[in-house]
């Protein structure tokens, strides 16, 4: 009986972490992606970044997403990305806090709007360690500020699809049932 006990409470506890600590899939600009004409400061106004969540850039060839810094993204200085991308889908994953920038690299097209600024904030859950940003979809160009070249970052299968714009992430899914499995296991043999 001690035994049933203890699974029901770990049960509860792993549930309860995980419904309140689900990571975000935001699929920038919605419907219209990223794209001229589309008012990102809004479309971020009313959204909560947080580490663990990922930004899904959906765009057509005639564009880049360039992560940039706050001055570059301030004065759309173009040639001088941090990484740029020009895939037609990239996902960046959000895996440090504070202000990350983003402009579309192609000539005018930042001073055009196509800018965007997230803010992100510490997930409330202790197993978020700050590491940096993971980015996929295609192998970017990354210098640094020295000018030496990096290796790109582990690039992942993307697909053009549509994401929902918080849909919350599959692994914290996966490892509930998972744990639902073990935990199943040890009730029946124990």
């Amino acid at each position: 009986m001690a035994t049933y006990s203890l699974v029901v409470v770990s049960l509860m506890v792993i549930l309860s972490r995980i419904s309140s600590g689900s990571a975000k899939v935001h699929m920038v600009g919605d419907a219209s992606g990223w794209a001229l004409s589309v008012d990102y400061t809004t479309w971020a106004s009313g959204k909560t970044f947080k580490v663990g969540d990922s930004l899904v850039f959906n765009y057509d060839s005639s564009h880049t997403v360039d992560l940039v810094s706050s001055s570059d993204y301030d004065s759309c200085a173009v040639g001088n990305s941090i990484a740029s991308y020009n895939s037609g889908t990239t996902t960046i994953s959000l895996n440090t806090t504070g202000s990350q920038y983003f402009i579309c690299g192609v000539m005018g097209h930042c001073s055009g709007g196509m800018k965007l600024t997230v803010d992100v904030t510490s997930d409330s859950s202790p197993s978020a360690a700050p590491t940096p940003s993971s980015i996929t979809g295609d192998s970017p160009t990354t210098t640094t500020p020295l000018g030496t070249t990096l290796p790109p970052p582990t690039v992942g299968g993307t697909s053009n699809l549509p994401v929902d714009s918080s849909s919350p992430a599959n692994s914290p899914l996966v490892a509930t049932v998972l744990c639902l499995v073990a935990l199943m296991s040890l009730l029946i043999i124990g």
